[in-house]
């Protein structure tokens, strides 16, 4: 066995079997464990999903909200344990891969349209 086929049974391992098929454009609601002290509780982080990268092990969204007027991204690993759920909240119609182009908008420019033919 050589160290290629071992890494990959590794990974396997770790793989999250229930994950959502996410696209871009969608509005999610993820559930971040967050540990204060020797507590531990979930989190939720709600935005929409900008970009998408990679497969595998490695594979991440970026989440985009605007929080207090200021936007705010957040680069999640899916098949991390600290990421305790992900719920779609609604599908959105989008047109490309990357969506950057929301960082220089404002306000109602950044509405998506909502697409229906997915299921949630």
């Amino acid at each position: 066995m050589n160290a290629q086929e071992i890494i990959r049974s590794l990974e396997a391992e770790q793989l999250k079997e229930k994950l959502p098929t996410i696209y871009v454009g969608d509005t999610v609601r993820v559930g971040v464990r967050i540990k204060e002290g020797n507590k531990e509780r979930v989190q939720p982080y709600e935005g929409t999903v900008i970009a998408m990268r990679n497969g595998g092990i490695n594979e991440t969204i970026t989440v985009r909200r605007i929080f207090q007027g200021v936007g705010v991204e957040r680069v999640f690993l899916l098949h991390s344990p600290k990421i305790a759920n992900i719920k779609i909240v609604r599908r959105g119609k989008v047109r490309r891969a990357k969506l950057y182009y929301l960082r220089d908008r404002v306000g109602k420019a950044t509405r998506i349209k909502q697409r229906f033919d997915r299921s949630l």
